[in-house]
């Protein structure tokens, strides 16, 4: 283990340990998130993804940080990122169960705001899951690499925040064979439809922060499709 290993480990330590530590601390947490919660979904994404995007970097260079890697712009974009996720969130949370009601599934939309564990409500939280990462997230993972190729492109500075992204450039110079052979078409039925069913069967107000949880995964991911 390398000394960075041991920083890396005693930062993810003092983000967290604090709200197991303090009820008070954790208390305004659950107020803010309920009453702000796009603002704390930039927070939670701006933070932990980036946190594993480095530790996907780790496994991929050995370093956490290349020279064009960007750990503030990555920040910025992964924050409005998971805003763009928990929009996602509430609109298949919302809309799958109202689709499956129509279809056929008349309990659909009561099985899937009960609290507690039934099997119509695995089925719901199936469903969600399978509609936003068949619809939205191959949109929003081609958009992600993007980002980032946009960010080394200007050698990880923040001026890439403030810069137009050259999209037709951007898509041509993807890795197409890793973005569908790897992310989409393994991960996103092996990995993400299981992964986010367990979180749409958690309550609404923890579904974001397990989403964002699930980044630090992401970026493990990722590093296995560079070393691919």
């Amino acid at each position: 283990m390398k000394r960075t290993d041991l920083y890396f480990i005693v930062a993810i330590a003092a983000i967290f340990l604090p709200f197991f530590l303090s009820a008070p601390l954790y208390e305004w947490y659950s107020t803010f998130n309920a009453s702000h919660g796009m603002v704390m979904s930039f927070l939670k994404f701006g933070i932990l993804s980036t946190l594993g995007e480095m530790l996907g970097c780790r496994i991929s260079t050995g370093k956490y940080v290349t020279p064009t890697f960007g750990v503030l712009p990555r920040m910025v974009v992964w924050g409005f990122l998971g805003m763009s996720i928990n929009m996602a969130m509430i609109i298949f949370s919302k809309g799958t169960p109202m689709f499956m009601q129509y279809m056929g599934m008349t309990n659909a939309v009561e099985a899937f705001t009960t609290d507690g564990f039934s099997m119509d409500k695995l089925w719901v939280a199936l469903a969600v899951s399978v509609a936003m990462n068949t619809i939205f997230a191959p949109v929003f993972m081609t958009f992600h690499k993007v980002t980032d190729a946009h960010i080394a492109a200007h050698g990880g500075s923040l001026k890439a925040l403030v810069t137009p992204i050259p999209m037709a450039e951007r898509l041509a110079t993807l890795n197409w064979q890793a973005q569908w052979g790897f992310v989409f078409r393994k991960t996103i039925p092996f990995f993400w439809y299981p992964a986010h069913t367990i979180t749409f069967l958690l309550p609404a107000e923890q579904r974001v922060l397990f989403a964002a949880l699930l980044g630090i995964v992401l970026g493990v991911l990722l590093a296995v499709s560079v070393k691919k």
